[in-house]
Order: C-alpha cells, then structure tokens, then sequence
C-alpha cells in the first residue's frame, strides 16, 4: 500500500496536520471533514482560510483548476 501525505496547509486550510492516504480523493475528503470540524469548532485561522478560498473560487471552472493543481500536487510526491 502506497499512501502519500499532504497537510492542512497544503490543501488550503490553516494548520500542520497530516493527512495520509492513497489517493487525492481520499485525501481531500479527510481535508473536507477536518475542515467541516474546525468550522463547527469557530477555529478562527480555518475559518479565515475557508474565507480566502471562497474567494478563489467564484466560478466551478475555477475550483475545477483548483483541484487539478492540487491534483498534480498530490501525485508528485514520493510514497512514504
């Protein structure tokens, strides 16, 4: 099993924490339900950081950019 790490940050949040899995999708859900948590937690820094990613994305065309850089992000880093 091949797993890739990415953090918080490097997804667009707030934070160092490390997620772990095998593929982008499964890494961006992890990203999604820790963000959905920090939210209900009113963690000041996510919420700012899900505020400037709003921003960045007011159309579908860009969030579809958005995730094929992080895409390409993903797939670029060494197995660990």
């Amino acid at each position: 099993m091949f797993m890739k790490s990415m953090t918080c940050n490097q997804l667009g949040g707030a934070c160092d924490k490390v997620f772990r899995a095998e593929t982008f999708e499964e890494i961006s859900e992890m990203s999604k339900k820790h963000g959905m948590k920090m939210f209900q937690k009113g963690d000041k820094p996510h919420l700012k950081a899900m505020e400037n990613m709003k921003k960045q994305m007011k159309s579908p065309e860009d969030m579809k950019h958005w995730f094929e850089q992080k895409r390409k992000e993903f797939e670029a880093l060494p197995n660990n």
